[in-house]
């Protein structure tokens, strides 16, 4: 019997993550999912407690314990996504705009570790599983990477820039060996990381004037991982509503 495809979904807790984990499941798939937090029980997908697992992606031994418990866990050592997906935007205490005054380099470096080198070192180290499956990376960007955000700070937005970048460059080298990278950028998404005042950006700056749903961004996310998309590598998806016009 052929193994059902597998996915390894990072940021699994909430929101993007919860709907893009449902939606694979929906279609058979096999999924990994990553988190900082122990399971939770909010996670009531079939076998959610046994295909989680905690990781601080913001500490590189961290990330390689995953990387070596992930290749123990793949059927023929074949992996067919990897969606990264988890992100950090650091606050300030009242929870406001944290500017470059306000950031110290631990908290640049926090930011880098999660949202950018963990995800080359996901890609760099399961390659060869990616290989094997003709697999699919798809790393979740932002409207931030390319527009100042009154809400996200600029080690966020920096972050996401460089990892529209990293896109690209993987994109470039995975090709020839029939992995596609591509992206999805979302823009104001109805999830718990929405910040006071976002009413004002629906009205303003979004031409569809609504928010985006988890389950339309996990959608976007299972047609680059399909074949429909076969010959899509080195997009990146604006997810937003408009509001990047």
């Amino acid at each position: 019997m052929a193994h059902r495809p597998v996915m390894l979904l990072t940021g699994a807790s909430r929101g993007i993550g919860h709907a893009t984990v449902k939606r694979f499941q929906a279609e058979g798939w096999r999924i990994l999912t990553v988190s900082r937090q122990p399971f939770s029980e909010e996670c009531r997908w079939p076998n959610a407690r046994e295909s989680h697992l905690q990781a601080n992606l913001d500490d590189p031994r961290d990330v390689e314990r995953l990387i070596e418990e992930v290749k123990r866990r793949l059927p023929e050592g074949k992996l067919h996504a990897l969606v990264n997906n988890a992100g950090i935007s650091p606050k300030l205490p009242d929870g406001g705009r944290m500017g470059v005054r306000d950031t110290t380099p631990e908290t640049w470096l926090s930011v880098f570790n999660v949202n950018l080198f963990a995800i080359a070192e996901l890609g760099r180290s399961l390659f060869q599983e990616l290989k094997a499956a003709q697999g699919t990376i798809v790393n979740v960007t932002s409207i931030v990477g390319s527009r100042v955000h009154p809400f996200a700070g600029p080690a966020y937005a920096c972050s996401k820039a460089a990892l529209a970048a990293l896109t690209r460059e993987m994109a470039h080298e995975f090709g020839a060996h029939g992995v596609r990278v591509n992206a999805i950028a979302p823009g104001e998404i109805a999830t718990a990381m929405l910040s006071p005042g976002t009413d004002a950006i629906i009205d303003q700056q979004i031409p569809m004037r609504r928010l985006g749903l988890p389950a339309e961004v996990g959608e976007t996310i299972l047609f680059l991982c399909s074949p429909q998309s076969s010959y899509i590598n080195g997009a990146e998806i604006h997810i937003n509503g408009g509001q990047h016009v």
